[in-house]
């Protein structure tokens, strides 16, 4: 129950901020956005806020914002139509009403000759079949009712695809962003309580049980040097005992300005010399920051470098994990406490960040490419071609997941 509880958690989490960066920035660019949903599936909750509705979906697995124009607009009215309209204090369409007209008594009822909600924002038509054409101008924030449903119209200049270049690509690389920007608070938020690792030549806590500890050694111990071998680093120090299981070593230590030399005998842990002491640690806020910074991009490195080994066939697809696995790692990590799980969280967030910014199909990568394309050629990809090769990359995502779901799986058996 504590994993499911955590994998909730880390992934809302996750993709709360992926999909809060594309929010952001769509607004920011006056991007209609219709709804910002965690999840997928039915919706258990929702609220309105101004233009947006707030949902949470059944199916904790993914997120999206809905903005105007990325999917053909529901409302279709063609003359001959008849509809409802309504008003407001200047006389503008406040409502259209497209269907069920009964619920709306109180509404004008036109038959439609003309109808342009996108760029002139108008409505002409006729309430008697030889009656005098009628001419509605359409408020910017007008609604429409549709199968019982209200849904905000989006004229041309709220919708994505008419905003500039830069404003569209800025929007699509807000997610993948702000995953990156997460998993640096998360670090930073992580040192300031821990402490940021140091690579000075001094113990940091040293295991009870282990020959450190029954040596004498304690934590803050500089390490002056080992077997004679100048030590400057804690690097230093683990490379030199790791190599050594087993065998006894003279460490030259430095304790309140007095030096000494203790005698130990490393043990043999899977082939490696331990003398069971930790990494030293670092408190401060520049020291946080930094560390921050340091460990988001050295895993942004790591994520990058796999991902290559992938493509160039050094590693093959039976290495990666898919939910099976990683819900099956978060376990094991949240039974070792609040530090794992935060960090835990923030390489997931990277994963997640650089996963989307790769150029395939249906991922923000790929969304960037079109973009980029479409910069360098002058003029969009055709809408028909882009969403095909959306929709036959989207297929390929889900039978790759299939795949990994079904190594995963195999994996618990082993």
């Amino acid at each position: 129950m504590e994993t499911f509880i955590a994998v909730v958690i880390i992934f809302g989490l996750l993709i709360s901020f992926h999909e809060l960066g594309h929010l952001l920035l769509a607004k920011r660019a006056g991007i209609l956005c219709r709804e910002f949903a965690i999840g997928f599936g039915p919706k258990i909750f929702s609220i309105k806020k101004k233009e947006t509705v707030y949902t949470i979906r059944l199916l904790p697995i993914g997120g999206f914002v809905r903005m105007a124009g990325e999917d053909p607009e529901a409302i279709d009215i063609k003359p001959g139509h008849r509809i409802g309209l309504m008003f407001n204090r200047e006389d503008h369409v406040s409502k259209i009403i497209v269907d069920q007209l009964n619920n709306y008594p109180n509404a004008q009822t036109i038959t439609v000759d003309h109808a342009d909600i996108e760029k002139d924002l108008v409505i002409q038509g006729y309430e008697e079949e030889d009656g005098e054409r009628l001419n509605f101008s359409i408020d910017r924030k007008a609604e429409y009712v549709m199968n019982g449903q209200v849904f905000q119209i989006a004229p041309l200049d709220r919708q994505f695809a008419s905003k500039p270049l830069f404003d569209r690509i800025l929007t699509i690389f807000a997610g993948p962003f702000n995953n990156f920007l997460l998993a640096f608070i998360v670090f930073v938020i992580l040192f300031s309580i821990q402490g940021v690792p140091s690579d000075s030549p001094l113990l940091g806590k040293v295991i009870a049980t282990d020959p450190a500890a029954q040596a004498g050694l304690q934590e803050g111990d500089h390490v002056l040097s080992i077997n004679g071998h100048t030590m400057t680093s804690f690097s230093d120090i683990a490379n030199y005992i790791n190599k050594r299981p087993n065998q006894e070593l003279t460490l030259k230590i430095e304790r309140n300005q007095h030096t000494r030399e203790v005698k130990i005998t490393s043990k043999n842990e899977k082939g490696m010399g331990i003398i069971g002491v930790n990494q030293p640690f670092e408190k401060g806020v520049w020291d946080s920051i930094k560390g921050g910074v340091t460990q988001t991009f050295y895993w942004i490195k790591l994520e990058v470098e796999a991902f290559k080994q992938l493509v160039t066939g050094a590693i093959g697809l039976d290495q990666l994990s898919g939910p099976v696995g990683i819900y099956n790692l978060t376990g094991q990590v949240v039974s070792h406490g609040i530090f794992w799980i935060m960090r835990w969280t923030a390489v997931l967030s990277i994963n997640l960040g650089v996963v989307n910014l790769l150029p395939l199909p249906a991922l923000d990568g790929g969304r960037l490419l079109f973009l980029i394309v479409e910069g360098l050629r002058g003029k969009p990809v055709d809408p028909r071609r882009e969403t095909l090769v959306h929709f036959i990359g989207f297929a390929f995502l889900m039978l790759l997941m299939i795949v990994v779901t079904w190594n995963d799986i195999q994996k618990l058996f082993m």
